[in-house]
């Protein structure tokens, strides 16, 4: 029974990763362009508040409503513990003031912040070995 359970574990996997290679899409790492930037964000609990405060205070601000800004797509969004938020935007440059203003106004108060501008090695290493793979 272990051995049926193994093999329909393996043939998931080995299904997953064919799907996986054939879903990849350079065009959609999670790199810096011409046109984009990714920009990590850290909202860092005030621990001087619990979290019914929290949301109490984001939802008089109106930041559910302001963030993100158009043209800016959250990628990532997670809880780190004992840290807080850590969000990973995509936006256009020029969309950066906009960005600034809705933290500003809509998490000042229930968050102290941190702005990081990030890019994702891992899918960048994973475009360079899928194109070595090629040259082979």
């Amino acid at each position: 029974m272990k051995r049926a359970h193994l093999g329909v574990i393996l043939f998931g996997l080995v299904a997953c990763s064919a799907v996986l290679a054939q879903a990849f899409d350079p065009d959609r790492l999670l790199l810096p362009d011409e046109d984009n930037i990714l920009l990590t964000v850290f909202l860092k609990h005030d621990q001087t508040m619990n979290n019914v405060e929290r949301a109490e205070l984001l939802r008089d601000t109106g930041f559910n409503e302001t963030f993100p800004p158009d043209e800016v797509e959250i990628v990532d969004h997670y809880v780190m513990m004992g840290i807080g938020q850590v969000i990973v935007l995509r936006l256009p440059p020029n969309r950066l003031r906009a960005l600034n203003v809705a933290i500003e106004r809509g998490a000042w108060g229930a968050y102290q912040t941190e702005f990081y501008i990030t890019y994702d090695l891992a899918a960048a290493r994973a475009y360079q070995n899928r194109r070595a793979g090629q040259n082979d």
